[in-house]
């Protein structure tokens, strides 16, 4: 069995940051302890001036999914090698019940997708997009077999109507699972895209004019009271602005079991980006779109008050030929940013200009996605028995991103060329060193032990409001 001895770290919590060691035998910790001393046949790992956090956990990507007309570029071998090299060692992605399939034919296809090679462990969410009395009974055996989690849609060709939406809720919250529900009213946003005509059509700037914060706010609003009478614990996944957060927060002042998620592009990028020419401003369309620069910082300020829970990427990457689909018709373009690369050090930048502290950045990345989603028996902690995924971090390196050394298939980067304070040393993955960055002059380069990763069978949540 290998022993690992991390030493001189400075070991990261969401209550505290301390110096301690860790010992590692095999995949498991063993020791969380000040001034271990090194056993016989244990290999040190020096972590002096260095953060010590627990694998970071992104419970929102979307690998190899037909979406728009096309597919992410991203499949689950380089989607998950992006995400170990930014020190995710755990995603959850987004599988897909369509229309005409049972739960497990969806749960199936997402096992075979990921078939092919993973980097990071991974679980699977099961997005419903077609209800019957086959459907809602499956359910009960979904979380049997670790999908404990499930996507409804308020919007787009998978979305739900109301009594169908209500179903759903009743049953996985009667068998204990979580709902995540892409939030945004569908019946407003298909009539101001009716009411764009001509050039308009053309300009990017459209796809955020026609899905208004007012659209998310009042889905959120409608889907918390929804879920409020289903009995089932409710995130609002990808939440852009200050009105979609204050129904949030409203509806937690009503009593209601509601969690909230945001993402790394609504915390930096505002909605000038859609002015730039197509080619440009099309790599930021997503859904719902980047909002105002006040939403940013209402944002920021969610995470410090607790108000927003976790930070997931919502990882659904294309290429710019992809993007160019939407030339003509800003309808087309295909909704999405590569960012599960990138995620940590975008919001250790939130820490280096104080908008939050070091420990609330392992309560968002780390220990309250793995309550949500189920993996706090054995991930997001450091802790005595538990998987040993490790990230040590170093703060004192800077990183500059480019297109021409992401992992990610996307040949863009939105980030390109920005400096950011801080940069991921190495990786573990249940105790094995599976990415290593060694400094050449002013080069890092990532050495990374591919398809190390597994399926995680989850628990259910963890309740903590």
């Amino acid at each position: 069995m290998k022993k690992i001895l991390i030493k001189n770290g400075i070991l990261v919590s969401s209550k505290k940051c301390e110096k301690k060691d860790v010992l590692i035998y095999g995949e498991k910790i063993k020791k969380v302890e000040k001034n271990i001393k090194p056993e016989k046949d244990v290999e040190v790992i020096d972590a002096k001036n260095k953060y010590i956090f627990p694998g970071f956990i992104d419970g929102h990507t979307h690998f190899d999914l037909s979406v728009a007309g096309t597919t992410t570029i991203d499949d689950f071998k380089s989607g998950t090698l992006a995400a170990i090299v930014g020190g995710t060692t755990t995603i959850v992605d987004y599988g897909t019940q369509y229309k005409g399939e049972t739960l497990d034919r969806g749960y199936k296809n997402w096992m075979k997708k990921a078939s092919k090679g993973v980097s990071c462990d991974f679980g699977i969410h099961m997005s419903i997009s077609d209800v019957n009395k086959k459907v809602l009974s499956e359910v009960k055996n979904m979380i049997k077999k670790g999908i404990t989690s499930f996507k409804l849609y308020t919007t787009y060709d998978i979305k739900l109507e109301d009594d169908d939406m209500y179903k759903c809720m009743e049953e996985i919250g009667k068998n204990k699972g979580v709902v995540g529900i892409h939030c945004e009213n569908d019946g407003l946003i298909k009539e101001l895209r009716e009411e764009v005509k001509g050039s308009d059509n053309k300009k990017v700037k459209s796809h955020y004019l026609t899905r208004p914060s007012v659209a998310e706010a009042e889905a959120i609003n409608r889907m918390a009271y929804f879920a409020n009478l289903a009995k089932t614990p409710f995130l609002a996944v990808h939440v852009t602005c200050e009105e979609a957060l204050n129904e949030v927060k409203l509806a937690r002042k009503r009593g209601y079991e509601v969690y909230a998620e945001t993402c790394p592009q609504y915390l930096y990028f505002d909605n000038s980006v859609y002015n730039k020419n197509f080619d440009e401003a099309s790599k930021y369309v997503c859904a719902p779109p980047l909002r105002y620069k006040k939403d940013i910082k209402a944002l920021w300020d969610g995470i410090k008050n607790g108000d927003i829970d976790i930070v997931s990427t919502d990882h659904c990457s294309f290429t710019k030929k992809q993007k160019a689909l939407g030339k003509n018709d800003f309808r087309k373009i295909p909704g999405g940013l590569n960012l599960v690369e990138h995620r940590a050090v975008f919001i250790y930048k939130g820490v280096v200009d104080k908008k939050i502290t070091i420990e609330k950045m392992c309560e968002v990345l780390c220990e309250n996605p793995a309550k949500i989603f189920g993996l706090y028996k054995n991930k997001g902690y450091i802790k005595e028995g538990y998987d040993a995924d490790i990230v040590i971090f170093d703060p004192n390196t800077d990183t500059i991103y480019d297109e021409k050394n992401q992992m990610t298939k996307s040949d863009y980067c939105v980030a390109k060329g920005v400096t950011f304070k801080g940069a991921i040393d190495k990786v573990l993955l249940r105790g094995e060193v599976v990415v290593d960055s060694i400094e050449e002059g002013d080069l890092y380069y990532n050495i990374v032990k591919e398809n190390k990763g597994k399926f995680v069978k989850r628990s259910i949540y963890k309740k903590f409001r």
